[in-house]
């Protein structure tokens, strides 16, 4: 385990697992908590290099975060859960699932996507652009190089093929929108 992920818990029951987005902490689920934890142990973390997780050397990717996520399982002694992910948390999740199977009951997963193809091309060419951008300054810069990783996210990341979710044999809700 190269690093501890910053979570708060809430109320009793399974696991739910609260996964935030791109530059987002666990503050993303403030107002959802409280629902949540009347029948579940919410479980909120902040991702690597998110909110008050640290970065660690570890390469800054949606495969990494998902087997952080893998480690916080086993620090919190957690065999299964049900997670929800928003964004690059439902990436996380994706991923997760993808790799570790048994310890996965159900999936709620808001706007999530498998590549950036989804994505509208006015959306995503100013991404791809400030990622070239950000990347020409990043080994001069910390505030550059922090920049070039959570838009590498998006640039870069997940890349999962469609036929690997046939993998997925939990109940999942997947929320899409335009």
């Amino acid at each position: 385990m190269e690093i501890r992920l910053h979570h708060e818990e809430y109320g009793r029951g399974e696991p739910l697992i609260l996964l935030h987005g791109n530059g987002e902490d666990l503050g993303y689920f403030q107002h959802q908590i409280s629902a949540f934890a009347g029948h579940f142990r919410v479980i909120a973390a902040d991702t690597r290099g998110h909110g008050k997780s640290p970065r660690g050397s570890a390469p800054f990717t949606i495969r990494q975060f998902a087997e952080d996520l893998h480690d916080f399982f086993a620090e919190k002694n957690i065999p299964s859960a049900h997670i929800l992910g928003f964004s690059d948390g439902g990436n996380i999740a994706l991923c997760f699932a993808l790799k570790y199977p048994q310890m996965v009951k159900s999936l709620v997963l808001n706007g999530a996507n498998l590549n950036a193809s989804g994505v509208k091309k006015s959306v995503q060419l100013p991404i791809e652009i400030g990622y070239r951008i950000a990347a020409l300054f990043a080994k001069k810069q910390e505030g550059a190089l922090r920049k070039k990783e959570l838009l590498g996210l998006m640039v870069n990341d997940p890349n999962i093929p469609e036929e690997a979710l046939s993998g997925i044999s939990v109940p999942a809700l997947v929320i899409a929108g335009t």
